[in-house]
């Protein structure tokens, strides 16, 4: 009779972190020294993160949160002349239907900036960081297909609402020759990514207290979907003082028209604002832990307090009230200490193999035929796991054979040990199993 047994697994990788100041059990702020307009999404077990860089747009992922991985440039600007050539600004991630979409704003170079419209890149495949082909420019004008009169816009974003697509961006009510022009909220209906089935809507504009200044504007909308409640999440407050902070327009009804203006309630209040420590907080983007049980929101601050552009990228939980309006808080200081978001993988010091052997050779003769150990050290393996996360994988260590599906958490037998999936096995990788 084979009696079935449960083992707990002591996972022990070993690994270099690029970004992100991780510490036993937490992380602090800033997440990455130097950055803007951060835009950070999960899919299937990865985040994803989209950002510029020199010559193009690159993406990167990580298993965790909290950790931003050098990116890979996925799209190089055209060649000088073209109207995406200059100024490319705030891309941004999305996944639909079997593909993704990179969402970004350029223009022929300035200052003044008065040339930004917004473009849309679309993936070869269903690899976020594969090739991308230019889908073109939008249309953010007035009138459906009038385009001499398309429209100044940046910061567009994707939404998604009872399978009807929606574009929702900043622009100008009419273009201009000066950058110092208010900007507004727009949303329009889309017949897919890369096409509008209607002409622009404004749902917003920078008419509250809260909103004025050296240049009242709204930008960087996003999307915050919580039960039934859809925000648009949107930044307020000139982005390169230390005023900048967020607010949002919730709509007042899941069957309301989202082309009606009237179906937005806008907040009286700022949902989040800088303090003496945390400057110019804004440009948000949100996602949630990895197992799904926190929410998180990715942000940009002002590293001092001369006005400019110098910005770093943050990470924060939040919660919602009892009303269902998110609560973001204050900005928590540098430094602070922050629990790492539920569901990260703790990371723990590896032991060397003289070690492993040493406990090994002190455990009792009854525990010793139910105690296991076995050392990887091999890319091969690592890569097969990457291709094949549903494949059953083999490894060996005389006398010893383990054989390790990729999901799951316990051991169900002494011979059948299962690794959670989402493990990433490094070079150098050790595992302890224990009953």
């Amino acid at each position: 009779m084979i009696q079935r047994l449960s083992f707990w697994i002591i996972m022990i990788i070993c690994s270099t972190m690029v970004y992100g100041q991780e510490h036993d059990g937490y992380y602090t702020n800033p997440i990455l020294s130097s950055g803007a307009d951060p835009w950070v999404i999960k899919h299937e077990g990865w985040y994803y993160y989209c950002s510029g860089v020199p010559g193009g747009i690159g993406v990167s992922r990580s298993r965790d949160l909290h950790k931003i991985n050098p990116p890979v440039c996925v799209w190089k600007v055209p060649e000088k002349g073209q109207w995406n050539s200059t100024c490319v600004w705030a891309p941004e991630l999305h996944f639909w239907k079997g593909k993704w979409y990179i969402y970004y704003a350029a223009g022929y170079s300035g200052p003044p900036f008065i040339h930004q419209k917004a473009g849309v890149l679309e993936s070869v495949t269903s690899d976020a960081m594969g090739k991308y082909v230019d889908k073109g420019m939008l249309f953010t004008g007035d009138a459906l297909g009038d385009w001499e009169n398309n429209r100044w816009a940046i910061d567009m974003t994707l939404l998604d609402h009872k399978g009807q697509l929606y574009a929702v961006w900043s622009g100008w009510e009419g273009n201009e020759l000066t950058d110092k022009t208010q900007q507004h909220l727009y949303i329009a209906k889309m017949v897919n990514p890369w096409t509008m089935a209607s002409g622009r809507v404004k749902i917003s504009s920078p008419d509250r207290y809260y909103e004025q200044g050296e240049l009242p504007l709204n930008e960087g909308p996003q999307i915050l979907k919580h039960e039934k409640d859809v925000f648009i999440v949107y930044s307020c407050g000139q982005s390169w003082l230390d005023t900048y902070k967020l607010s949002y327009l919730r709509l007042k009804d899941s069957d309301a028209d989202l082309l009606d203006p009237e179906s937005w309630i806008k907040s009286e209040k700022p949902v989040f604002e800088g303090t003496n420590q945390v400057l110019g907080v804004g440009h948000a983007s949100f996602t949630t832990s990895p197992d799904d049980r926190e929410y998180y929101i990715c942000y940009h601050s002002k590293r001092e307090k001369t006005p400019g552009w110098k910005r770093d990228i943050r990470l924060q939980k939040f919660t919602f009230d009892a009303s269902g309006v998110p609560c973001f808080g204050k900005p928590v200081s540098v430094g602070e200490k922050l629990p790492l978001p539920s569901g990260t993988t703790h990371l723990v010091k590896a032991k060397s193999m003289v070690d492993l052997e040493k406990d090994f050779t002190e455990l009792s003769s009854t525990a010793r035929p139910y105690t296991y150990w076995f050392w990887m050290k091999t890319d091969r393996l690592r890569r097969r796991y990457l291709r094949q996360k549903s494949r059953i994988v083999t490894i060996v260590r005389s006398p010893l054979l383990i054989r390790c599906q990729l999901t799951g958490l316990l051991c169900s037998s002494i011979r059948s040990c299962q690794i959670p999936q989402g493990t990433i096995l490094t070079d150098n990788f050790q595992i302890a199993v224990i009953i």
